[in-house]
Protein backbone atom coordinates (compact mmCIF):
# COMPACT_ATOMS: atom_id res chain seq x y z
CA UNK A 1 0.00 0.00 0.00
CA UNK A 2 1.34 3.40 -0.95
CA UNK A 3 1.00 6.31 1.39
CA UNK A 4 2.61 9.50 2.58
CA UNK A 5 6.23 8.84 3.66
CA UNK A 6 6.57 8.71 7.42
CA UNK A 7 9.56 9.08 9.71
CA UNK A 8 11.49 5.98 10.74
CA UNK A 9 9.80 3.78 13.32
CA UNK A 10 11.21 4.52 16.79
CA UNK A 11 13.19 1.67 18.36
CA UNK A 12 11.00 -0.49 20.60
CA UNK A 13 7.68 0.39 19.01
CA UNK A 14 5.34 -2.55 18.49
CA UNK A 15 5.08 -4.01 14.96
CA UNK A 16 2.47 -6.81 15.00
CA UNK A 17 3.20 -10.08 13.19
CA UNK A 18 -0.06 -11.95 13.88
CA UNK A 19 -3.38 -10.22 13.23
CA UNK A 20 -6.32 -12.07 14.77
CA UNK A 21 -9.95 -11.22 14.03
CA UNK A 22 -12.46 -12.67 16.47
CA UNK A 23 -15.83 -14.15 15.57
CA UNK A 24 -17.85 -17.35 15.37
CA UNK A 25 -17.66 -19.74 12.40
CA UNK A 26 -20.68 -20.59 10.28
CA UNK A 27 -23.18 -18.80 8.07
CA UNK A 28 -25.62 -18.15 10.93
CA UNK A 29 -23.09 -15.78 12.54
CA UNK A 30 -22.01 -14.02 9.34
CA UNK A 31 -22.10 -10.20 9.63
CA UNK A 32 -23.33 -10.29 13.23
CA UNK A 33 -21.96 -7.71 15.66
CA UNK A 34 -19.74 -10.34 17.33
CA UNK A 35 -18.12 -11.17 13.97
CA UNK A 36 -16.82 -7.75 13.04
CA UNK A 37 -13.28 -9.02 13.68
CA UNK A 38 -13.76 -11.59 10.91
CA UNK A 39 -14.97 -8.87 8.54
CA UNK A 40 -11.86 -6.78 9.18
CA UNK A 41 -9.55 -9.74 8.50
CA UNK A 42 -11.38 -10.48 5.23
CA UNK A 43 -11.06 -6.83 4.17
CA UNK A 44 -7.40 -6.73 5.20
CA UNK A 45 -6.66 -9.86 3.14
CA UNK A 46 -8.31 -8.29 0.09
CA UNK A 47 -6.21 -5.14 0.48
CA UNK A 48 -2.94 -7.02 -0.08
CA UNK A 49 -2.03 -8.91 -3.25
CA UNK A 50 -1.51 -12.66 -3.18
CA UNK A 51 -3.12 -13.43 0.18
CA UNK A 52 -5.29 -16.55 0.37
CA UNK A 53 -7.17 -17.27 3.57
CA UNK A 54 -7.48 -21.04 3.86
CA UNK A 55 -8.52 -23.50 6.54
CA UNK A 56 -5.58 -24.66 8.63
CA UNK A 57 -6.37 -27.49 11.03
CA UNK A 58 -3.06 -27.07 12.85
CA UNK A 59 -4.02 -23.51 13.72
CA UNK A 60 -7.72 -24.29 14.35
CA UNK A 61 -8.67 -21.47 12.06
CA UNK A 62 -8.60 -19.84 8.65
CA UNK A 63 -5.18 -18.31 8.03
CA UNK A 64 -2.99 -16.60 5.43
CA UNK A 65 0.50 -15.11 5.17
CA UNK A 66 2.06 -12.07 3.52
CA UNK A 67 5.12 -9.87 3.90
CA UNK A 68 4.97 -6.49 5.63
CA UNK A 69 8.01 -4.31 6.26
CA UNK A 70 10.07 -7.28 5.12
CA UNK A 71 8.64 -9.58 7.80
CA UNK A 72 6.26 -12.53 7.60
CA UNK A 73 2.82 -11.53 8.85
CA UNK A 74 -0.03 -13.95 9.57
CA UNK A 75 -3.78 -13.30 9.43
CA UNK A 76 -6.03 -15.56 11.51
CA UNK A 77 -9.75 -16.13 11.97
CA UNK A 78 -10.16 -18.80 14.69
CA UNK A 79 -12.80 -21.43 13.92
CA UNK A 80 -12.93 -22.64 17.52
CA UNK A 81 -15.94 -20.46 18.41
CA UNK A 82 -15.44 -17.27 20.36
CA UNK A 83 -15.14 -18.65 23.88
CA UNK A 84 -12.03 -20.72 23.10
CA UNK A 85 -10.33 -18.42 20.59
CA UNK A 86 -7.14 -18.58 22.66
CA UNK A 87 -6.45 -22.13 21.51
CA UNK A 88 -5.99 -21.01 17.91
CA UNK A 89 -3.89 -17.98 18.83
CA UNK A 90 -1.62 -20.11 21.02
CA UNK A 91 -1.21 -22.66 18.22
CA UNK A 92 -0.02 -19.99 15.77
CA UNK A 93 2.35 -18.40 18.29
CA UNK A 94 3.91 -21.76 19.11
CA UNK A 95 4.30 -22.74 15.44
CA UNK A 96 5.99 -19.49 14.39
CA UNK A 97 7.74 -18.95 17.75
CA UNK A 98 6.23 -15.50 18.14
CA UNK A 99 6.05 -13.43 21.30
CA UNK A 100 2.57 -12.53 22.64
CA UNK A 101 3.43 -8.85 22.19
CA UNK A 102 3.47 -9.43 18.42
CA UNK A 103 -0.27 -10.28 18.39
CA UNK A 104 -2.88 -7.69 17.40
CA UNK A 105 -6.43 -8.80 18.17
CA UNK A 106 -9.41 -7.18 16.43
CA UNK A 107 -12.79 -7.54 18.11
CA UNK A 108 -16.16 -5.99 18.92
CA UNK A 109 -16.76 -3.81 21.97
CA UNK A 110 -20.14 -2.91 23.46
CA UNK A 111 -18.60 -0.11 25.52
CA UNK A 112 -17.82 1.93 22.40
CA UNK A 113 -20.35 3.65 20.10
CA UNK A 114 -20.98 1.86 16.83
CA UNK A 115 -18.02 2.31 14.50
CA UNK A 116 -15.64 3.93 17.02
CA UNK A 117 -12.07 2.56 16.87
CA UNK A 118 -9.82 2.20 19.91
CA UNK A 119 -6.27 0.86 19.71
CA UNK A 120 -4.43 -0.12 22.89
CA UNK A 121 -1.11 -1.81 23.63
CA UNK A 122 -2.52 -3.90 26.49
CA UNK A 123 -5.48 -4.25 28.83
CA UNK A 124 -8.02 -6.61 30.32
CA UNK A 125 -10.77 -8.57 28.60
CA UNK A 126 -13.52 -6.11 29.48
CA UNK A 127 -16.04 -8.95 29.72
CA UNK A 128 -15.31 -10.18 26.18
CA UNK A 129 -15.17 -13.98 26.23
CA UNK A 130 -12.86 -14.25 23.24
CA UNK A 131 -10.35 -11.95 24.89
CA UNK A 132 -10.67 -13.83 28.19
CA UNK A 133 -9.67 -17.00 26.36
CA UNK A 134 -6.72 -15.38 24.60
CA UNK A 135 -5.40 -13.80 27.80
CA UNK A 136 -5.69 -17.17 29.57
CA UNK A 137 -3.86 -19.07 26.81
CA UNK A 138 -1.12 -16.47 26.39
CA UNK A 139 -0.66 -15.98 30.12
CA UNK A 140 -0.53 -12.21 29.69
CA UNK A 141 -2.67 -9.24 28.69
CA UNK A 142 0.34 -7.33 27.37
CA UNK A 143 -0.51 -7.48 23.68
CA UNK A 144 -2.12 -4.92 21.33
CA UNK A 145 -5.79 -4.89 20.47
CA UNK A 146 -8.09 -2.97 18.15
CA UNK A 147 -11.60 -2.62 19.55
CA UNK A 148 -14.46 -1.69 17.23
CA UNK A 149 -17.60 -0.27 18.79
CA UNK A 150 -20.88 -2.12 18.27
CA UNK A 151 -22.96 0.02 20.62
CA UNK A 152 -24.68 -1.02 23.83
CA UNK A 153 -28.05 -2.60 24.43
CA UNK A 154 -30.89 -2.24 26.92
CA UNK A 155 -29.74 -4.41 29.82
CA UNK A 156 -32.97 -4.21 31.80
CA UNK A 157 -34.46 -7.56 32.76
CA UNK A 158 -32.24 -10.53 31.95
CA UNK A 159 -28.89 -8.79 31.41
CA UNK A 160 -27.04 -11.86 30.10
CA UNK A 161 -29.79 -12.66 27.61
CA UNK A 162 -29.87 -9.06 26.38
CA UNK A 163 -26.11 -9.04 25.81
CA UNK A 164 -26.14 -12.36 23.95
CA UNK A 165 -29.03 -11.21 21.77
CA UNK A 166 -27.20 -7.96 20.97
CA UNK A 167 -23.80 -9.37 20.06
CA UNK A 168 -25.26 -12.24 18.03
CA UNK A 169 -27.67 -9.96 16.22
CA UNK A 170 -27.03 -8.08 12.98
CA UNK A 171 -26.61 -4.35 12.64
CA UNK A 172 -29.62 -2.18 11.86
CA UNK A 173 -29.38 -0.61 8.37
CA UNK A 174 -28.12 2.74 9.67
CA UNK A 175 -25.48 1.12 11.85
CA UNK A 176 -24.51 -1.21 9.00
CA UNK A 177 -23.61 1.84 6.90
CA UNK A 178 -21.36 3.08 9.69
CA UNK A 179 -19.69 -0.32 10.03
CA UNK A 180 -19.16 -0.61 6.27
CA UNK A 181 -17.42 2.77 6.38
CA UNK A 182 -15.28 2.00 9.44
CA UNK A 183 -13.93 -1.36 8.24
CA UNK A 184 -11.65 0.27 5.61
CA UNK A 185 -10.50 2.69 8.32
CA UNK A 186 -9.68 -0.28 10.57
CA UNK A 187 -7.72 -1.86 7.70
CA UNK A 188 -5.73 1.37 7.27
CA UNK A 189 -5.05 1.52 11.02
CA UNK A 190 -3.76 -2.06 11.00
CA UNK A 191 -1.64 -1.47 7.90
CA UNK A 192 0.00 1.53 9.56
CA UNK A 193 0.59 -0.54 12.71
CA UNK A 194 2.37 -3.17 10.62
CA UNK A 195 4.60 -0.64 8.90
CA UNK A 196 5.20 2.04 11.54
CA UNK A 197 4.06 0.59 14.85
CA UNK A 198 0.88 0.42 16.91
CA UNK A 199 1.83 3.61 18.74
CA UNK A 200 1.85 5.62 15.50
CA UNK A 201 -1.50 4.18 14.50
CA UNK A 202 -2.98 4.97 17.92
CA UNK A 203 -2.04 8.62 17.53
CA UNK A 204 -3.81 8.88 14.17
CA UNK A 205 -6.86 6.65 14.50
CA UNK A 206 -8.03 6.73 18.11
CA UNK A 207 -10.99 9.07 18.26
CA UNK A 208 -11.34 9.48 14.49
CA UNK A 209 -14.96 9.65 13.35
CA UNK A 210 -16.51 8.01 10.29
CA UNK A 211 -17.93 10.46 7.76
CA UNK A 212 -20.95 9.21 5.81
Amino acid sequence: MAGTPLAETPVGWVLPRLIVGLGNPGAKYDRTRHNIGFEVIDALAKSYPDISLVENKRFQGVAGEFRSAGERTILLKPTTFMNISGQAVRAVLDWYKLDPASVLVVYDDMDLPTGKLRLRLSGGAGGHNGMKSIIAHLGTQEFPRLRIGIGSTDKSGDKDSAVVSHVLGRFAPGDRKIVDAVIPMAVDAIDLSLRKGVERSMSLYNGREVEL
